[in-house]
């Protein structure tokens, strides 16, 4: 192996350098950079001489205590899955300085602009309604939109307010709508910053005809939303559920949807892929999407321009800018789990 060149160490299962890289950035990857590609549970059979030199990691593999010691040169963690996972110590990371990024930010445009849709369709009943009208069964005009409600100038509710919230309320925007939003990671000023009003969970349930649900699973919020706290969403409201599906009691979720109540879509599932006897397959009021808000190309493809991006911070001495860094107070509470199919 040559000498001359950084040297990254290319792990990202299950994604790849041809997903995540143009042929543009990728040329400038092999240009700037030595890349060695391996699996990520090969990682430890690798030589000394060889992890010694490794300056960056693509992907979020394993990376035990006596591991960590070999990667005497590491500057940086590429997280090209963006779920942070409990699989490395990041509190030694932090210590040497070493930094944990994600590229997540790339999704959370593609995932808005999919809930949006979502949240349309369970307004205006737009799927049915092709349904039926594929079946000969329609109904024209106004006798059809008798549970039929617009977005502009409504209540709606967003639970979590990180990249994906963001975005959210950008595309939101338009419809003039109050928006109320709930984190408790985030002060009330950051929200007022961002034109929404600060609530509690249970005000986001109790007055929103919308709800949005885009927090990450966290050791604190594993089924947050409860059978309880369900029930306290009003009749006739719509739920759209978009990070990850632990944040709910999801057998609960599709009671309240079966049951008439409430409506609600999903791109996240408990299992995935879902098993073909789930009941959630049969419900009526039910808009599922197999996990594939975000999986665009062109989303795959901005992750590449930002690890190079960073990559050029870091050569410099100067911190990532583009990726976002795992924060030292929180990574540890992250429960998200990784993807299977990109």
């Amino acid at each position: 192996m040559s000498d001359n060149k950084p040297l990254v160490l290319s792990a990202p299962h299950p994604r790849s350098i041809d997903l995540i890289f143009d042929d543009d950035h990728e040329r400038r990857l092999f240009d700037r950079y030595e890349v060695l590609e391996t699996e990520p549970d090969r990682i430890g059979d690798l030589d000394d001489a060889t992890l010694g030199r490794v300056r960056y990691i693509l992907g979020q593999p394993a990376i035990p205590e006596d591991l960590l010691d070999r990667l005497s040169a590491l500057r940086c963690v590429f997280n090209v899955e963006s779920n942070l996972l409990d699989n490395m110590p990041y509190d030694r990371l932090f210590a040497r300085g070493i930094h944990v990024v994600t590229t997540g930010a790339v999704f959370a445009q593609p995932v808005a602009e999919l809930g949006l849709a979502m949240a349309l369709n369970l307004a205006r009943g737009i799927v049915s309604a092709d349904r039926a009208f594929r079946e000969g069964r329609e109904i024209w005009g106004g006798e059809s939109n008798a549970a039929a409600r617009t977005l502009s100038e409504s209540d709606i509710g967003i639970i979590g307010f990180g990249d994906l919230g963001r975005a959210l309320r950008r595309v939101l925007s338009g419809f003039r709508a109050r928006i109320r939003v709930y984190d408790p990671w985030l002060p009330p000023s950051v929200l007022r910053d961002h034109d929404v009003a600060p609530a509690s969970l249970d005000e986001v349930l109790e007055l929103s005809e919308t709800i949005f649900v885009v927090a990450a699973v966290t050791s604190e919020n594993a089924e947050l939303l409860d059978a309880a706290a369900l029930a306290r969403i009003p009749d006739g409201a719509g739920l759209v559920l978009l990070s990850r599906a632990g944040i709910v009691d999801f057998d609960a979720l599709v009671s309240e949807v079966a049951s008439g109540r409430i409506g609600a879509a999903s791109d996240v599932f408990p299992e995935e892929p879902l098993p073909l006897s789930h009941p959630v397959r049969q419900v009526e009021g039910f808009i599922r999407s197999a996990h594939r808000a975000g999986a665009l190309d062109s989303a795959f493809k901005k992750m590449g321009e930002m690890v190079l991006e960073d990559m050029a911070l870091l050569d410099r001495d100067l911190p990532p800018q583009r990726c976002k860094r795992a924060e030292r107070e929180t990574v540890g509470r992250m429960r998200s789990r990784p993807v299977s199919i990109n």
